[in-house]
């Protein structure tokens, strides 16, 4: 909607430009007014108030009741809805053979009233902090290891291969396989030690190779 102000002031650059030499429709253009508009509100007497933010407008007749609202919001708070969206209760009711609103009037009251959040069993997120960054400045100093699955000799069967890279040079300092995960590693699938040049490894279990490029 273009408030009163801005009409009169749309008006008036108009004329301003009418009056240097411009075209009417071009000066209209750039005011990303319609030409026939400008010539209304000029017609109605400079520029008309704009009366549709103050128009009456009636209710549509299937509007909620109070009573009908509260009884959604008691239908989304009892015990067996309470952890589900409105997109399941609805259905639910139905197969019940109960009606109280649409699904998107269930939205909307929850919106309403702020209990559109976290509805579900799942906890809120939560911030957490950033692990702690390594940095190798030569080789020996940072150590990484992981795991990886070997095929094993029967279907289905698998190996875990644990392997210990230097992050500066990327070789391999150490390696071992396992049947199953080792109970002295970590249960992660990555981790990082340092040390100067790694004097006492945390995986002293594995067995230092030869570096491989």
């Amino acid at each position: 909607m273009i408030s009163t102000p801005d009409r009169q002031n749309a008006i008036a650059l108009i004329d301003q430009a009418t009056a240097a030499g411009a075209r009417r429709a071009q000066a209209c253009a750039e005011l990303e007014i319609d030409e026939r508009t400008a010539r209304r509100w000029r017609a109605m007497g400079s520029a008309p108030q704009d009366r549709r933010p103050t128009a009456p407008r009636p209710a549509p007749n299937n509007k909620l009741s109070a009573e009908e609202r509260r009884a959604v919001l008691d239908t989304c708070n009892s015990q067996a809805f309470e952890s589900l969206p409105p997109s399941q209760i609805v259905p639910r009711l139905a197969d019940g053979g109960r009606y109280l609103a649409s699904e998107a009037s269930f939205y909307r009251i929850l919106r309403a009233e702020e209990q559109q959040h976290h509805r579900g069993r799942a906890k809120p997120p939560v911030r957490r902090q950033s692990p702690t960054s390594h940095r190798a400045r030569g080789p020996c100093e940072v150590w990484s290891w992981d795991i990886t699955w070997m095929p094993g000799p029967i279907r289905g069967g698998f190996f875990y291969l644990y392997l210990i890279l230097d992050i500066y040079s990327r070789k391999i300092v150490g390696w071992e396989v396992h049947g199953a995960k080792a109970p002295n590693m970590p249960p992660t699938s990555c981790a990082v030690q340092s040390g100067p040049r790694a004097a006492s490894p945390a995986l002293s279990s594995c067995t230092p190779t030869t570096a491989v490029r």
